[in-house]
């Protein structure tokens, strides 16, 4: 065989790791272009739908969400009864309810059917990172994790280009129907080459779970499949309770669930060390969290989405709003980010083997300082300068984020034993989604409240300043843990 096939344990076939990729990382981009590029659609679909304010607000949230919830059980199952197959389900379900929201005649049905897109996109999105974590090793596996940054990169890029584009073409009913539609053929033509070029069968495992640190198999007959619902619906209830309250503005009531998420959160600590303490299999072992590349690297990546994805929803609101830049100019400011954020993912996917915890302390000041240069563009652009000059700063944003995840995906998931790796993708990925939605809410709300200074009302300055400076602060705190994972690293080697 040469470097590129592998081998299923009970099974002749030979699979080439070269196709497996290029399987996971298709449905991988659909799934973030639902994110940028419906965004961008948001005020052409208003119109067309005669949508309000908070229908409106749920067409993001409510995707977002089920994807946040659904992320960790779906590793889990992935775990226990193969990755391939429930790759294979979430990516049918994501493309019938991209075809069907494509249709919807009201915006109630569309944001039922996106939370459909949402369960579709979480059960896929773990398998991902577990079929990875099992089929590569060593630089192998960095360099699929450097691929894996780049598609989340040409992702965000052409997804408000995309939508942009067709709303230019069709008008705004057709034009935000077909961001919608061109999942069709996409996700058609995932599911052909999945049924091809998947590993099925051979790698489902009676319960494929190894000791979380030890790396010791744990040999358990078919009957004994313990799924832990109690312990699943303890974690679905708390990422809910916590995500919600800074998803929907609609209501204040909805702020008394974050007490309720958190509580959840620690009786679901415990109830998972009791359930392994008695021989049982919980849904999530922790004992993944004392291993210090996982655990750390778990919060490192956690604390750098609560800074990172909020810069660019207070960029295009201020372009938008602020300057009157239409949705297609906001799409082509941010083409360099996305490009040097593909740069920066393969370039940290040549080096993260070695040099990872080195490129996330890089990573985290370059946020720290492009955020401070992008304060100052938005001095010069309220002064009469272009609102192009805020695409330098972007430029190593941009380089920023392609970088850091390429090196903690690499890091985080280093030790992580073979068949752990959806649950702990899973993890991860949730941590991740939590952390966003907390910095979109934050980040914003301070933004809005700083824009409302002053006498007009319209303080956008003010609004910029204040919100850029509370992701300096957060960038920071992220700085501060990626040195001690520097550190952790540099004692190992």
């Amino acid at each position: 065989m040469t470097a590129h096939e592998f081998t299923v344990p009970g099974s002749s076939r030979v699979y080439d790791r070269r196709q497996l990729l290029v399987v996971l990382l298709i449905p991988l981009m659909m799934a973030l272009v639902q994110v940028s590029s419906v965004n961008n659609a948001l005020p052409a679909l208003t119109e067309a739908l005669g949508s309000s304010p908070s229908e409106v607000q749920w067409v993001l949230s409510g995707y977002t969400l089920a994807i946040g919830v659904v992320l960790v059980p779906a590793g889990r199952l992935g775990d226990i009864f193969g990755r391939s197959s429930l790759f294979m389900i979430g990516l049918t379900i994501f493309t019938l309810a991209s075809l069907a929201a494509g249709l919807a005649p009201t915006t109630l049905v569309l944001n039922i059917l996106r939370v459909f897109q949402g369960i579709g996109a979480g059960v896929l999105s773990p398998q991902t990172t577990g079929l990875i974590v099992q089929y590569f090793e060593g630089k192998a596996r960095t360099r699929a994790f450097a691929l894996f940054g780049l598609a989340v990169a040409i992702s965000v890029a052409i997804g408000p280009i995309l939508s942009g584009l067709l709303i230019g073409w069709f008008g705004n009913d057709l034009g935000w129907r077909g961001g919608f539609a061109v999942n069709l053929p996409l996700g058609a033509l995932g599911l052909i080459l999945g049924a091809r070029w998947l590993p099925f069968g051979k790698e489902r495992r009676a319960l494929g779970l190894d000791h979380a640190t030890t790396g010791q198999p744990v040999v358990v007959r078919r009957e004994k499949i313990d799924l832990d619902p109690v312990g699943s619906l303890l974690l679905v209830l708390t990422v809910l309770f916590i995500m919600l309250p800074f998803m929907s503005r609609t209501s204040p009531w909805v702020w008394g669930l974050l007490p309720l998420g958190i509580l959840g959160g620690t009786v679901w600590v415990v109830w998972e060390k009791r359930y392994k303490a008695r021989g049982r299999f919980p849904m999530m072992d922790l004992d993944l969290l004392k291993l210090p590349t996982y655990g750390l690297g778990t919060l490192t990546g956690s604390l750098f989405f609560m800074a990172g994805p909020a810069i660019m929803a207070i960029v295009a609101i201020y372009l938008q709003n602020g300057v009157g830049v239409s949705a297609l100019s906001v799409g082509l400011l941010t083409l360099p980010n996305a490009i040097s954020s593909g740069f920066g993912a393969m370039w940290s996917g040549r080096h993260s083997y070695v040099h990872g915890a080195a490129i996330q302390v890089l990573s985290t000041i370059l946020i720290v300082v492009s955020s401070a240069a992008l304060a100052f563009a938005v001095w010069e652009i309220e002064n009469g300068a272009s609102y192009w000059w805020a695409a330098i700063p972007l430029v190593l944003q941009g380089f920023a984020f392609g970088a850091f995840g390429a090196a903690n995906q690499t890091l985080t998931m280093m030790d992580v034993p073979r068949t752990h790796g959806g649950i702990a993708g899973g993890f991860l990925q949730t941590g991740q989604r939590m952390a966003t939605a907390i910095s979109i809410a934050i980040v914003t709300g301070v933004f809005f409240a700083g824009q409302s200074l002053g006498s007009s009302g319209s303080n956008w300055l003010a609004g910029m300043l204040l919100a850029l400076g509370v992701v300096v602060f957060l960038a920071a705190l992220t700085t501060t843990s990626a040195l001690v994972m520097w550190r952790i690293e540099r004692k190992r080697a």
